[in-house]
């Protein structure tokens, strides 16, 4: 693994509460010193998924589905859906309504191999 594969969530924000590339922290004041180093990094793109389950099916049993169909997931309700960034899990969280669409609230932050 190389060693932006180890940083946390915490070592990548710099502990300034934004991950916004115009607030990179190139020593300004409120920001800390040395998180410009980062600033290579913001706009590389990355895959953020959010699982809410998971379930196996057969062959058969998924073309059975249709409108309406109600598939069963290994979750119960209320309890955390798995967040992943480049299929890595990092964090768990919870969903929320944000006006008409889905989001996310995280609730742990998954450091190292968990």
């Amino acid at each position: 693994m190389s060693d932006t594969e180890n940083m946390d969530w915490q070592e990548l924000d710099q502990g300034n509460g934004t991950t916004d590339p115009q607030n990179s922290g190139d020593g300004a004041e409120g920001e800390p010193e040395g998180s410009g180093d980062l600033e290579a990094v913001f706009d590389v793109p990355v895959k953020v998924s959010a699982v809410l389950g998971i379930t196996n099916l057969t062959v058969s049993q998924l073309l059975k589905l249709g409108s309406g169909s109600v598939v069963e997931l290994d979750r119960k309700v209320g309890e955390a859906i798995d967040i992943y960034v480049n299929n890595r899990l990092v964090a768990r969280g919870e969903v929320v309504l944000l006006e008409e669409k889905l989001g996310i609230t995280m609730t742990e932050i998954i450091k190292g191999n968990e």
